[in-house]
């Protein structure tokens, strides 16, 4: 994940989603999939029992700001609501304004190990907020509602 400060933050390269304010920041190579995951988490239905959908935050640079002990995300001003799905094109969406940093979801390989029921989460220090990390396949079918749950935490 590479940062380039601003004025009043960080800029990190990355596609960060919310249901109800509470975002999630995808991380990963570029092509990993974040944009496609991203994609496919707003197009699925609210789960059973969580009437809120996913919104977007930010596709490939994300501003974070720290707001006492939260981090605030938000996108450059050029590319607010602009979502690149490979293959279409630039999508137009609407977007989450107000969104706080609750958890790191980076993307991983198909081959990669996964913990089972991990003991604890690890942790990314950004702007001084440790934030949980979970790891995720990007484009396995259950991923975008793993996501929707770890969310609820």
């Amino acid at each position: 994940m590479i940062g380039v400060s601003t004025v009043t933050g960080i800029a990190l390269h990355g596609t960060a989603i919310a249901i109800n304010g509470r975002a999630a920041l995808l991380t990963g190579a570029s092509g990993s999939g974040k944009s496609d995951l991203a994609l496919r988490c707003l197009a699925m239905p609210a789960l059973p029992g969580a009437p809120d959908r996913f919104e977007l935050v930010a596709d490939d640079q994300v501003l974070v700001t720290r707001d006492g002990c939260d981090l605030v995300l938000s996108a450059p001003g050029p590319i607010t609501g602009k979502l690149e799905v490979r293959g279409v094109g630039i999508l137009d969406l609407p977007v989450s304004r107000t969104s706080r940093l609750c958890l790191v979801a980076a993307l991983v390989g198909a081959d990669a190990p996964i913990e089972r029921l991990p003991e604890r989460f690890e942790t990314r220090n950004i702007l001084g907020v440790w934030v949980p990390v979970v790891q995720v396949k990007p484009f396995e079918a259950s991923t975008p509602a793993k996501l929707a749950m770890a969310l609820r935490l």
